[in-house]
């Protein structure tokens, strides 16, 4: 399914987000620094425009716009997410990702539109990842009945989609469910894209930190439909 096919999810009115944000957009801007942000912006290929915070003090930031806010809950979770992916600076976006990673577990099965939104608009590993791993994964822990959903998208004609489908269970360890993972990589195997490849050969790699002989088994049965990329990565610790 093209991502033009959905829309942009309503942002939810949140006095919360309101003050995070108010302080966020007030404390990030007097950091930037614009030699750093071009070379950040350039070293990420001008997705987007950075303000050139280095990570240790934007997350030092961070914990000051948070200080005394509380907990927040989903609707607050949902509220901030969408209103920092519509301000330019990437720095912003980190700062979401950064805050539903934490609190991911405050927020339901309905919150995955939410995060296709993010995942597909302004899309790269940066911000794609974090996504990923930290909110689509214990998401779907949380409620198993979202595989399905997954099972969805890694047939996306979106790859940043389909990435996340095959990046989710990339901190499952003995929980990874195996027929899913394998599947995945077979089904989008012949896909031309680097950041597909890469992806199958990384949840490869970081299963085989668990159950290495069937990752290796895998591998072999697949023959020459793994692309010598996805190979490379998937064995890198196994040989």
């Amino acid at each position: 399914m093209s991502p033009s096919a959905h829309t942009a999810p309503t942002v939810p009115d949140s006095a919360w987000a309101d003050t995070v944000l108010e302080r966020l957009t007030t404390l990030y801007p007097r950091a930037a620094d614009p030699e750093r942000a071009a070379s950040a912006a350039a070293y990420m290929k001008n997705v987007a425009p950075f303000l050139g915070i280095a990570t240790p003090q934007r997350r030092a930031l961070s914990r000051t716009v948070l200080a005394d806010t509380g907990r927040p809950d989903e609707a607050d979770c949902t509220a901030i997410a969408l209103r920092c992916w519509e301000l330019p600076e990437r720095e912003y976006q980190y700062f979401a990702a950064d805050l539903l990673r934490r609190h991911v577990a405050r927020c339901s099965s309905g919150f995955l539109p939410v995060l296709r939104h993010l995942v597909s608009a302004v899309p790269w590993w940066d911000t794609v990842d974090v996504l990923a791993v930290h909110v689509a994964g214990p998401l779907v822990t949380a409620d198993p009945r979202l595989g399905r959903v997954m099972d969805r998208w890694i047939e996306d004609d979106d790859l940043w989609i389909a990435r996340t489908a095959l990046l989710h269970q990339l901190r499952y360890k003995k929980r990874t469910d195996t027929n899913r993972l394998f599947g995945y990589c077979l089904a989008r195997a012949g896909h031309p894209d680097f950041f597909i490849r890469k992806a199958i050969g990384w949840c490869l790699r970081e299963y085989a930190r668990t159950d290495p002989d069937a990752v290796r088994g895998f591998v072999d049965g697949a023959g020459d439909r793994l692309s010598p990329l996805s190979v490379r990565e998937a064995l890198k610790n196994i040989g």
